[in-house]
């Protein structure tokens, strides 16, 4: 049994790699350029030099290594096989075959948003919860799901992506995915601020969202100073993302969900505006769960790719 782990987080624009020992702990962590030419076909070698380098400067052998957990965009099968990542230039590829053999290191992979609802779990918001639902809400709604501690990855790779539920019938614009009234269109941070500059339109009322260039952390921040045009907004979003995941809930009946990404540095007003639709939607056996805020941050992906390793769960796997 070897000493380490490392966990890598693969973004559009950087990649976040962490060293982590036997129990955990982090004990460092940095970021490389994402480098997107050539169909993406130098990040997987560039992450196999880094984490090389690392482990030369720590003295770290081969065989300390227990292994190298990936999370990366797109889906992403139970071998880690990617079927095709859009944004990084991929087809379809096993992920822990190619980098594998660039470490002579086992290898894991996962999709990252599945990823980071893992590092959540083991080390973050979740502790103590094997039955977990965690959202992101960033550019895009990423979702995981997790059931008795281990990832819901879905037959294509594809579970939790309830970014993409339909949410609202009768929306005339497209979401990113080509498809109308997703989750994402009202909830992420371009969704909100979509609904804010909308409100704004309709009337003349005053309302401290009236400045050029307010930020949708900016609405809650408004909403809790009590600005009517806010709370309207807040509200939009706590009905759409309540009720998203109130569907969600009622097929996976979670213990806990987590709140994550961008949106919420926010804090926990978000879930004055979340609950009560949540708790006006969802199945009544499936009500009992609790909210809380993601605690990791940024490092979420790291911990989950690294924990692939060293969970005990998914070392038995």
């Amino acid at each position: 049994m070897g000493n380490y782990a490392f966990g890598v987080d693969i973004g559009g624009t950087m990649i976040r790699l962490g060293l982590f020992e036997e129990d955990g702990s982090l004990l460092d962590k940095w970021e490389i350029p994402t480098e997107l030419s050539y169909e993406g076909s130098r990040i997987l070698p560039d992450i196999a030099g880094s984490i090389r380098e690392e482990m030369k400067e720590r003295a770290i052998r081969q065989e300390e290594v227990v292994g190298v957990g990936v999370g990366a965009p797109g889906p992403i099968d139970a071998d880690g096989t990617v079927f095709c990542a859009v944004n990084l230039g991929w087809d379809v590829f096993n992920i822990p075959e190619v980098l594998g053999s660039y470490l002579n290191l086992p290898v894991k992979a996962a999709n990252d948003a599945n990823v980071a609802a893992f590092g959540e779990m083991w080390r973050g918001g979740g502790r103590g919860y094997s039955d977990v639902v965690a959202v992101t809400l960033s550019t895009g709604v990423g979702g995981g799901i997790l059931t008795g501690g281990r990832i819901l990855t879905g037959a294509a790779g594809a579970g939790g992506e309830f970014g993409h539920m339909r949410i609202r019938d009768g929306e005339t614009e497209s979401c990113g995915c080509g498809r109308t009234g997703c989750l994402e269109q009202y909830t992420s941070v371009g969704g909100i601020l979509r609904l804010a500059r909308k409100r704004l339109q309709k009337d003349a009322v005053p309302s401290l969202l009236r400045h050029k260039d307010f930020q949708a952390i900016d609405v809650f921040k408004a909403a809790e100073a009590q600005d009517a045009v806010a709370i309207e907004v807040a509200r939009q979003f706590g009905e759409y993302l309540g009720k998203g995941l109130a569907a969600v809930a009622s097929v996976v009946n979670p213990e806990l969900i987590i709140i994550g990404g961008e949106v919420s540095r926010a804090g926990e007003v978000l879930l004055e505006y979340i609950c009560p639709a949540f708790e006006k939607y969802v199945f009544s056996a499936c009500r009992n769960v609790h909210f809380v805020m993601a605690t990791l941050g940024s490092d979420a992906g790291i911990y989950g790719a690294a924990g692939l390793f060293l969970n005990q769960e998914e070392r038995n796997h």
